[in-house]
């Protein structure tokens, strides 16, 4: 029988227990069950059980090291129990949780919460080199513009974005989206919207031969290796098969967990809100495939390993390192 959490309830109950914890993430790190010095890489290690940390057994080494090193949760000194469900309610709430909500809900300070919600969002990147539609397939691509309306905003957040006086465009992100209809959706933040810049983001993620459909939007025109099919919006919005109503509704989504949940997310970190959806959206489960709280857990936790996020990589101090995938 399998006794993995699937309800919130049952995995406030499963990772109470800090060893029972301790054991899940060392089986992701090391799944050979051997732990590895970080410092050394010797094999050879004593077990401290007071203090749930290893110590290696070279004399000219002898580090000590816990199964948090080389994870997300690497240098944090919070219970891996409160990681657990901070994971599962990002994984599982539909449109987003807030840093204050993670903070009432596992005794954390505010300011933890967030930092901790940014290093699950860099769990949640996933590059795919497997390229989406193909001859029988179907993708939408569209792009959106996120942000608030610059005569709403603080002079000092007009400035420090350096938004000129009735330029309000300045004020918005744009965001390109391709979605494959039936399966996933993948996002980006771009500059612009003219040829030279969607051009070979779609050539990147879509493959030659697949049906593109996409509005009237002339930085879409001029791909022949694509069976292009254009929805003019300004005349209707579905023609038969012709439609982008897929992604719209990703919008939809994101720009409700943005406007509902976050409130005020900084356009330079905006990609990292992008990978959380993104994810959520392409495990959201259906009739066909279901797909329950506890598998998009784990499909979370299984990504943890070889990726890091420092408070001032996240705040802009230093340069953030890039995870390769």
């Amino acid at each position: 029988m399998d006794s993995r959490p699937k309800t919130l309830q049952e995995a406030i109950k499963y990772f109470s227990n800090e060893q029972t914890c301790i054991d899940i993430v060392a089986a992701l790190v090391w799944p050979d069950g051997k732990p590895v010095c970080p410092k050394c890489g010797g094999r050879e290690h004593y077990y401290l059980a007071t203090q749930r940390r290893w110590k290696c057994k070279n004399g000219k080494c002898s580090k000590q090291f816990s199964v948090k090193v080389g994870t997300i949760f690497e240098d944090s000194p919070l219970p891996l129990e409160k990681w657990m469900l901070a994971i599962w309610m990002i994984a599982n709430c539909k449109n987003g949780v807030s840093s204050w909500e993670i903070h009432r809900a596992i005794g954390v300070t505010q300011k933890s919460a967030w930092f901790m919600m940014h290093r699950i969002r860099l769990a949640m990147q996933n590059s795919s080199l497997v390229k989406l539609g193909g001859t029988s397939g179907e993708v939408e691509a569209d792009e959106t513009f996120i942000g608030g309306k610059a005569r709403n905003m603080h002079k000092s957040v007009k400035a420090r974005r350096m938004i000129k006086p009735g330029r309000h465009a300045e004020s918005k992100v744009i965001v390109m989206g391709m979605l494959e209809r039936g399966k996933q959706v993948r996002t980006q933040v771009i500059p612009n919207r003219v040829k030279d810049t969607v051009h070979p983001i779609i050539r990147e993620h879509v493959a030659a031969g697949t049906e593109l459909i996409t509005d009237e939007m002339g930085g879409y025109r001029g791909m022949p290796e694509f069976t292009h099919q254009i929805i003019d919006h300004a005349v209707k919005y579905v023609d038969g098969n012709i439609h982008t109503n897929g992604i719209e509704n990703f919008w939809s989504l994101l720009k409700r967990g943005l406007n509902g949940t976050y409130i005020a997310v900084e356009p330079f970190h905006l990609f990292r809100y992008l990978d959380e959806q993104t994810f959520r959206y392409n495990n959201r489960g259906t009739k066909y495939n279901p797909i329950h709280d506890g598998q998009r857990f784990e499909m979370v936790l299984s990504k943890i390993a070889g990726r890091r996020l420092t408070y001032k990589e996240l705040t802009g101090k230093v340069e953030e390192t890039q995870i390769p995938f």
